[in-house]
């Protein structure tokens, strides 16, 4: 085997080794499926190796965010062959409590970060080369909601297996997809039982929740979270008839805080070209008590001194922080936001259990409910002792598995789905009736927004109602019968679109077809997800575009005609930023009509080939133009077509020597008019009344390509009459540019068409003027097709279209949610915009903004806390910014870290979250505040 690998390695050279590692992915990506086996491998050696064999590449300014992509990029010019695969920063020093299970990855790796998922093939061509390891094999299986999407687990399940009455225990590995049964056969073979011997238990929380008997059941199918207990009971009967229904203290329920509730993550990012894991992790409780020596006297002892780095004596309450658990600064940012939210600090100090709703199957029993409510209460005790938030971390990871381990996550999605939880269960209907929505059929906006809130309360009547859901219009459009649908939906938060995300600048140079004006270049802006119609439209509207012309947009190649956009549903998000593109100006078509496409070609000197040796080759950008076909198209008609499209390019000089053109040949009239005649060498045209002149130009050397891909010499052929197939919509003709012709035209013009969008410097404009939260609401409620993968189905078509979309503010809540969507994701990487965004702290006024004139409301809002994300994805960290109302102070709330800062302080780049409340025309006091005590008066905001 050492023979055959350094021969291989002798045999390679590095760009050959990228081609055939790029043609194994691309294979692999195609036939992937559930059980398959992929690999991980260290990302710094993956990252020398892709330098090593693109050395010699050019820059490529992709960014890399897909296996294929870094097969494109650039590397260094000087890198040297990467030594073995070493991956042994991927694996714990520990032996594995498992053996069966191969080598124990660490708990805290990121995908792209630390490691690169590479398919069997790949990792097997790559190990063939460069020997190495510990080789750590993964399985794909079936994730997301649907169990349709694949995904990588690269963290199989860890379960605690406890025997009783034995007082045993053992750690195994196992996928959540294998079955109970499968579970079982593991647990008598590492204890030395029998089937018949045991029952095994859902021992969450040491706590018999279920009993796991259904042998084809899967793990995840049951619920069964990371680093939990499963109790292996063994049966006092051999026959295994009655398996206990009580729990007996054996010393288990005493056992040391080691396991935590991890579960790889079920959501999977689809990547183009690469692959995604479920990147769940867990981090032991022993090593975060180590790193942390004040997590066990700050949660167990009330007179334990946080650094807050706020003074204790004689200040209000509401300054407690919240311990880090390791990683957990998205949830203790979002949770302090909700907890300072005036309307919830007042109802969950007050008897908020009678409203919780136990039997919602759509909630948590209200346990979610009950420990938030905990939580809260004990942030707004009195003292500065920062609280360990692990009794509601537990309860999130069991309803919310997403969020467990101590993986970064996003603190807006777990906002989301912590608003929705304490909704469902504080919902105070107990029985949902089903109401069937109806259409507005042409009746009144205000009607059908009351009808569809009404129904929405029948539904969902809860605190986080009453405060945070507003109502927005939203009203869609059948791009084919014109179709309207309007609908009035509720919201919980908005999500803002940074500017970059929605709107993309494109260049395009447009060309006359009569030859009326020289080419122009234009650079618009279009909405990123638009369709070729939009960029038509702007187009039409700058080039001032006639009522009897249309615009036919190509996209160019190796200049010539790769494709017209003649669809205007043509997303653009399929044109590249680096394609080029040109529009024609030709008449509005009629049915009998052809498109000629004339092609340039320069003579190139074949390198290293004698004189004579020499070859035409395209050059330049083609030119469009429509012919009839009632008219008799011929040799004479194609000259005088492409002289009129020539015309403007003509030099002045040249137009004043026409005899030195040869009188015997065919000669093209092109008057001031723009019009083009075809005439013979004696009717020389003469100066008219106007004394505007008369041209007469040579016949070019053009080639017409037929069917066949035959060319025939238009110079020479005399006036011929040329048939043209009625399948045919095109003709193409080559016009061979000579060194003489090119000293009478301006062919510059012609030459290097500028791409679509090309990345430079940033203006100092976009640099000095930040971007307003006005703007980005602007663009939210923009009206804007809908994406591919969200069609509408229109009632009247009975097809999904891709209907444009427009949203109107109907209805506002007393405190609205802003979520600026800073992260954007491309294969399978997040990518963050740190865009800064100048939001108001005060006099937030979105009166103009709301749909619903009937409303005199003055909708002005006031900001009172907001979460901050600094640093990139999956290394970045969160803070919280509020503003204590009692003091009318801001504070920053870093985890258990709280200092008072500045209101100038509170605008930064990091903005994610955005919490504002409704300012109240009849309150006084600005900030809503009782002057007689340190609690909020909700009654005056209800």
């Amino acid at each position: 085997m050492a023979e055959v690998t350094t021969r291989s390695r002798g045999e390679l050279t590095p760009e050959e080794e990228r081609v055939l590692i790029r043609d194994i992915a691309i294979s692999s990506e195609a036939s992937s499926k559930e059980g398959d086996t992929f690999f991980l491998i260290n990302q710094r050696w993956w990252q020398h190796w892709i330098d090593y064999v693109n050395q010699e590449q050019p820059n490529n300014t992709g960014d890399g965010s897909s296996l294929l992509e870094h097969f494109n990029s650039a590397g260094s010019s000087a890198s040297k062959r990467p030594s073995g695969i070493d991956n042994s920063d991927l694996v714990n020093d520990a032996t594995a409590e498992d053996p069966g299970a191969g080598p124990e990855i660490v708990d805290t790796l990121l995908e792209g970060r630390d490691y690169i998922l590479l398919p069997q093939e790949v990792w097997n061509q790559l190990h063939s080369w460069y020997g190495g390891g510990p080789t750590l094999a993964r399985k794909v299986i079936s994730s997301g909601l649907s169990q349709t999407e694949l995904a990588v687990e690269v963290y199989p399940l860890r379960l605690q297996l406890l025997v009783m009455p034995r007082g045993e225990c053992s750690t195994i590995r196992i996928s959540k997809k294998e079955t109970i049964g499968e579970l079982h056969r593991r647990a008598c073979s590492i204890f030395y039982l029998n089937l018949e011997q045991i029952c095994i238990w859902d021992y969450y929380g040491h706590r018999k929740h279920a009993l796991m008997n259904d042998m084809d059941r899967t793990l995840d199918d049951a619920n069964i979270q990371m680093d939990q207990d499963i109790l292996v009971e063994v049966l006092d009967n051999v026959n295994g008839t009655n398996c206990k229904s009580s729990i007996q203290d054996n010393g288990f329920a005493e056992k040391k805080a080691s396991s935590v509730l991890v579960e790889p993550s079920k959501s999977s990012l689809s990547i183009a070209g690469g692959w995604s894991a479920s990147k769940g992790t867990s981090r032991n409780h022993s090593s975060e008590i180590s790193t942390s020596p004040n997590l066990a006297s700050a949660r167990d002892s009330d007179n334990t001194l946080g650094s807050s780095g706020v003074t204790t004596r004689g200040a209000s309450v509401g300054l407690t922080g919240l311990l880090n658990l390791g990683n957990t600064c998205f949830m203790n940012s979002a949770i302090q936001c909700l907890v300072h939210t005036p309307e919830f600090a007042r109802y969950f100090r007050e008897d908020y259990r009678r409203e919780i709703n136990w039997q919602n199957p759509l909630g948590m029993v209200g346990e979610l409910a009950v420990a938030f409510g905990e939580l809260l209460r004990k942030l707004w005790a009195p003292g500065r002792t920062p609280v360990a938030p692990r009794p509601f971390k537990t309860k999130l990871a069991r309803f919310a598995p997403q969020f467990s381990g101590y993986n970064q996550h996003d603190s807006q999605e777990l906002l989301a789905f912590l608003l929705d939880g304490l909704h469902e269960d504080l919902n105070r209907v107990k029985h949902k009736p089903y109401i069937k929505s109806k259409d507005a059929d042409g009746r009144p906006d205000e009607e059908v927004a009351d009808e569809y809130w009404a129904n929405h309360i029948a539904r969902n009547d809860s605190i986080i109602v009453d405060v945070c859901q507003g109502q927005y219009k939203s009203t869609l459009v059948c791009p084919v019968c014109n179709k309207v649908s309007v609908t009035f939906d509720p919201f919980m938060y908005l999500s803002l679109p940074l500017q970059a995300t929605t709107t993309r600048t494109m260049t395009v140079t447009i060309f006359t077809s009569d030859g009326s004006a020289l080419p122009s270049t234009y650079t618009v802006t279009v909405p990123k997800h638009g369709r070729c119609r939009d960029l038509i439209q702007v187009l039409g509207n700058i080039c001032s575009l006639k009522q009897s012309e249309e615009l036919k947009v190509a996209e160019l190649q190796n200049h010539s005609i790769q494709r017209f956009l003649d669809d205007p549903l043509i997303s653009l998000s399929t044109i590249k930023d680096d394609d080029h593109l040109a529009a024609y100006r030709v008449p509005k078509l009629v049915k009998k009509a052809v498109f000629l496409q004339l092609i340039h070609r320069l003579q190139e000197q074949e390198p290293g080939a004698a004189q004579t040796t020499s070859q035409w080759k395209a050059y330049g950008t083609p030119l469009v133009s429509s012919i009839s076909r009632d008219d008799v198209i011929s040799s004479g008609k194609i000259q005088s077509t492409v002289q009129r499209m020539l015309s403007p390019f003509l030099k002045k000089e040249s137009l004043m020597h026409a005899d030195s053109f040869d009188p015997s040949s065919m000669v093209t009239t092109v008057d001031p008019s723009g019009e083009a005649h075809s005439n013979s060498s004696s009717n020389i045209a003469k100066e008219d009344a106007s004394s505007s002149k008369a041209v007469t130009l040579p016949n070019l050397p053009l080639q017409l390509v037929d069917e066949s891909n035959v060319c025939f010499d238009l110079s020479v052929e005399g006036d011929k009459t040329i048939r043209i197939p009625s399948s045919s919509t095109s003709i193409v003709v080559y016009v061979d540019w000579s060194q003489k012709l090119l000293e009478k035209y301006n062919t510059h013009f012609l030459e290097n068409l500028p791409e679509v969008f090309k990345n430079g410097p940033v203006t100092k404009k976009a640099r000095t003027e930040p971007l307003s939260l006005y703007t980005c609401l602007e663009a939210f409620l923009r009206e804007e097709p809908l994406v591919p993968e969200d069609m509408w189905y229109c009632p009247q078509c009975k097809e999904r279209r891709q209907a444009s979309k427009k949203l109107d503010l109907w209805r506002l809540p007393e405190v609205l949610v802003i979520h600026l969507k800073r992260f954007s994701y491309s294969r399978s990487m997040k990518h963050k915009l740190e865009t800064f965004v100048n939001f108001p702290i005060h006099d937030f006024n979105l009166t103009k903004y709301v749909a619903n004139k009937n409303s005199s409301r003055r909708q002005l809002y006031e900001l009172y806390a907001l979460t901050n994300h600094y640093g990139g994805m999956g290394s970045g960290h969160y803070t919280a910014h509020i503003k204590l109302l009692d003091e009318n102070r801001w504070y920053n709330f870093d985890d258990s870290h709280i200092s008072p800062i500045n209101e100038d302080d509170v605008k930064s780049a990091a903005a994610y979250v955005l919490f504002y409340r409704r300012v109240k025309s009849d309150v006084s006091n600005s900030n809503g505040v009782r002057s007689g005590g340190g609690q909020e008066d909700v009654s005056t905001w209800r």
